[in-house]
């Protein structure tokens, strides 16, 4: 379904956005305004990118366990690669997810979502339903 929604739901809908804001501000100013978003988008992204980075750095260096900077840090480059793809829905997407404002929200999403994936894959094992080929312990003889 999330494939779905990313290769066909997310460029028909930019297509649509582009052409209803081609049509009311003119082809040149959407196209400028694309530009100007791309540029606006790169300063955030560089921004934010190198914040995240030191804070991870001094977390790691005081010996303590860095989740909040590993999830800003995550969030910027999908933020980044938000920004990267054409269109201004995918570009207002990535800059709420770059943004420090908006971070939190989308921080608390990634990890309730982590969290599930982790205890669905914890329940997994212990119900004995382990997926995979089956493991056969024994002895390697080596007969030379």
């Amino acid at each position: 379904m999330l494939l779905f929604l990313a290769f066909v739901v997310m460029p028909i809908l930019e297509i649509v956005v582009l052409i209803q804001v081609g049509q009311v501000i003119g082809p040149w100013w959407t196209i400028l305004l694309l530009v100007l978003d791309s540029i606006l988008g790169a300063w955030l992204i560089k921004r934010e990118g190198r914040r995240a980075w030191s804070a991870l750095r001094e977390q790691v260096e005081t010996g303590r366990l860095p989740h909040k900077e590993l999830a800003d840090g995550a969030l910027v480059v999908l933020g980044g690669a938000f920004m990267l793809s054409p269109g201004f829905v995918t570009d207002a997407l990535g800059i709420l997810l770059i943004l420090p404002v908006t971070r939190p929200l989308f921080r608390s999403l990634l990890v309730s979502y982590a969290g599930r994936q982790v205890v669905r894959r914890v329940e997994v094992r212990t119900n004995g339903t382990r997926p995979g080929p089956t493991v056969v312990r024994g002895e390697v003889i080596d007969e030379q």
